[in-house]
């Protein structure tokens, strides 16, 4: 598959998949459907992303870092909601599969958001896995930096990229977003952070709605 083509969901995958956060922001005024995904958020991500930060923890952080750097207010939304797929695909620590088994959280995760967010915000996040796979092949020493996690499941996720899978991606409109959305990805993981809650980021992630 080259980073061109349409992401099919197969039947595998679909099946882990749930329909309750797309449902309740369907309807309703752009401020109830933010409601729904904060609130959906907040029951959803207190389990563990890995050891020492849950899935909303990392995803405040992710935020955060994307705030202090002045980024576009699609791409704060795109860090903010980058690993949305690991959440609606019920992905974290204590699952046995989690890590083991790629379900491809990264595309799941882009195209549940489509239908309410521009591809300024959903493409990055797209991205962020093959971003880290990019990084590796292009950057010798960003492998170094990687935590524990994201080693063992860059094997999984494809490994290197051949030449022409990285001409590829270097194509693909915001690929330079879903690099930078990786390296604020590969920070978030700090452990006792304290951090700004999600309501920080309501004005940002509604002018974001489609």
């Amino acid at each position: 598959m080259t980073f061109d083509d349409k992401f099919q969901i197969s039947s595998d995958i679909e099946k882990y998949i749930d329909p309750q956060l797309a449902q309740g922001m369907r309807s309703g005024t752009a401020e109830r459907k933010i409601d729904t995904l904060f609130s959906y958020m907040e029951d959803r991500g207190q389990s563990f992303y890995d050891e020492v930060v849950t899935q909303l923890e990392h995803a405040l952080q992710c935020a955060a870092l994307a705030q202090q750097s002045n980024a576009s207010p699609t791409l704060i939304t795109g860090a903010l909601l980058h690993d949305i797929g690991h959440i609606i695909l019920d992905e974290h620590s204590a699952r046995e599969a989690f890590l083991n088994t790629d379900l491809s959280h990264e595309e799941v995760g882009a195209q549940y958001l489509r239908p309410f967010f521009p591809e300024a915000v959903t493409t990055p996040i797209r991205l962020h896995v093959p971003a880290k796979r990019y990084l590796c092949t292009t950057d010798p020493s960003y492998w170094d930096g990687l935590s524990e996690a994201s080693k063992r499941s860059l094997k999984l996720q494809g490994g290197n990229m051949s030449d022409e899978e990285r001409e590829a991606f270097e194509q693909i409109p915001y690929f330079e977003d879903g690099l930078t959305l990786r390296r604020w990805d590969d920070l978030a993981k700090v452990k006792g952070l304290e951090i700004a809650g999600l309501e920080t980021y309501r004005d940002v992630v509604q002018h974001c709605l489609l």
